[in-house]
């Protein structure tokens, strides 16, 4: 059996679910590229793979070379579960829902950051002390700081 008539078999017999994936690739790409330019990095990032994810790790402030923690088996998920979650709070939004929704309806919560006219983005995240509310923490050290 050649290869096309294995793709052929496939999307015939898978049709729905080859139309939902690509339904949702195409959304979550405009999303993507929609976001990067609001946030000023390149909106063309956001179709080519591996050069999308060192855009959103730039995007929380993370270096470039924490792409290898998606290399990693079992830590890759709970990294992508805490990127999805530092992407939203460079974005302003702090509370347990919108870690909820930016975990469970990635491609749609990405979508709406990129598309709400109201959210803007505030910049990167990661190595910053903050509370519930958004604000910075700083140490008081007092007499020694």
């Amino acid at each position: 059996m050649n290869s096309s008539s294995i793709f052929q078999s496939l999307v015939n017999e898978y049709a729905g679910y080859t139309f939902l994936t690509g339904f949702l690739l195409v959304i979550g790409s405009l999303g993507a590229a929609r976001l990067f330019a609001k946030a000023n990095q390149p909106w063309l990032a956001a179709f080519i793979p591996g050069w999308n994810v060192a855009v959103v790790l730039k995007m929380v402030g993370r270096p470039v070379s924490h792409l290898a923690f998606f290399l990693v088996p079992f830590y890759n998920v709970y990294f992508f579960f805490r990127l999805c979650v530092e992407l939203a709070q460079s974005f302003g939004k702090y509370s347990i829902i919108d870690y909820v929704l930016v975990s469970v309806f990635n491609v749609f919560y990405v979508l709406n950051l990129a598309l709400a006219y109201n959210e803007e983005y505030q910049g990167p995240v990661y190595g910053e002390g903050r509370t519930a509310k958004g604000e910075v923490q700083t140490a008081d050290y007092g007499l020694l700081g």
